[in-house]
């Protein structure tokens, strides 16, 4: 079992409110997070067919039958009936904090059940796939270049990534999306997922995407709203200042987790990986989830963007942290040539941005400009930036 970072922002949270939500892929160890957080909770599937029907028939009754120490509800969002009577329940015990931790894999489901009926009773929390430093933990210990290769996921990354990514996308495509009241084609879902892992961190073209699959514009941009919704895809906004420069104002879009891109892709090996076209964009996207993955908990409510010019200045990912900005540019190869320095320092001076990192694959940490500094992936995965 690796040590996962969440465990104590959801203890802390359990302290501060009655409900605790625990947003995340399918797979991605919610269960195991929220048992060794809240190792007293008892736990109930609520994807399992009679524990969901008593739910659906009197929920109200099972929520007030749990145990003093507490009840963990996994998948809430196969009973949308339990939103509306955990409230009743929270209001029944207003003082019991960290009674109730829900977890799901549905976002816009879950978040919905939150906003309408659990405002203000409630914490939300998200679980993302492993991080380099959390790979690095426990009994089978992961290198960076291994997580790169298979992905986040921990039993992709402990097993055969390709078979399991193959089992997984059709567990989700074509049973858990029209479980989730989702119309949408599994074949269709693939084709455009594996569309996507072509154009890994292109600026999204809704129109040319649509048109090559047959849909419109707008039909693209739902499908879309999907794989966000189930974390499989994400779309990077760009970070706009007033600089008096044209920008791009197209979402740049990425396949989360680098394993499903390798997967689609039919790169099963580290040499395959580094003979293929998509290197440089799947270590972008590597670097990026990383990044932020960390960051939404040292600091969550930072604002994350790319920055590109109508000129082609670009800088890979922009945090803005309120109190400060900062640049990073992902690299494959070397980061410290002259000319990746320069760029970056120009896009410093027009974001205003505090510090500058250029992250590679060399080890090690060496400043190349004036606040300026080329970090290792092994010196990003222990807290850079």
């Amino acid at each position: 079992m690796f040590d996962r970072t969440l465990i104590e922002p959801l203890r802390s949270a359990a302290a501060a409110f009655p409900v605790v939500v625990v947003l995340g892929a399918r797979q991605v160890g919610k269960t195991t997070a929220a048992r060794t957080a809240f190792p007293a909770h008892r736990h109930v599937d609520l994807e399992d067919p009679r524990t969901a029907e008593r739910f659906r028939a009197d929920p109200r009754f099972e929520l007030d039958a749990a145990p003093d120490g507490g009840l963990v509800l996994d998948e809430a969002q196969a009973v949308p009936a339990v939103f509306s009577a955990l409230r009743g329940a929270v209001d029944a015990t207003r003082g019991r904090m960290g009674r109730f931790v829900v977890l799901g894999s549905a976002q816009p489901a879950l978040v919905r059940g939150v906003s309408e009926s659990l405002a203000g009773r409630a914490a939300v929390l998200e679980l993302d796939p492993l991080t380099a430093a959390e790979a690095a933990t426990g009994p089978a210990p992961r290198a960076w270049q291994d997580l790169w290769l298979k992905g986040g996921f921990p039993d992709a990354l402990q097993g055969d990534a390709q078979r399991w990514w193959a089992s997984y996308l059709r567990l989700v495509l074509e049973r858990d999306l029209p479980q989730y009241g989702v119309r949408a084609d599994p074949i269709f879902m693939r084709r455009l997922l594996t569309m996507l892992a072509h154009q890994q961190g292109g600026l999204l073209n809704a129109s040319a995407l649509g048109s090559s699959l047959g849909v419109s514009h707008h039909a693209l941009l739902r499908h879309l709203d999907v794989l966000e919704g189930i974390h499989l895809v994400r779309r990077l906004p760009p970070y706009f200042r007033n600089v008096g420069k044209r920008l791009t104002k197209s979402p740049k879009v990425y396949l989360r987790d680098s394993g499903l891109l390798h997967h689609l892709l039919g790169i099963g090996s580290t040499e395959a990986l580094h003979d293929h076209p998509v290197r440089g964009a799947s270590w972008e996207g590597f670097v990026i989830e990383d990044v932020l993955r960390r960051e939404r908990l040292a600091h969550p409510t930072t604002q994350a963007g790319f920055w590109r010019t109508a000129a082609g200045a670009e800088v890979d990912l922009v945090l803005d942290r309120g109190h400060e900005r900062v640049a990073l540019e992902c690299k494959a190869g070397r980061g410290d040539q002259a000319r990746a320095v320069r760029t970056l320092r120009d896009a410093m001076a027009d974001l205003q941005a505090a510090r500058g990192w250029i992250v590679d694959q060399a080890p090690g940490i060496e400043r190349i400009g004036e606040n300026i500094a080329r970090a290792g992936f092994d010196a990003v995965q222990t807290g850079c930036p």
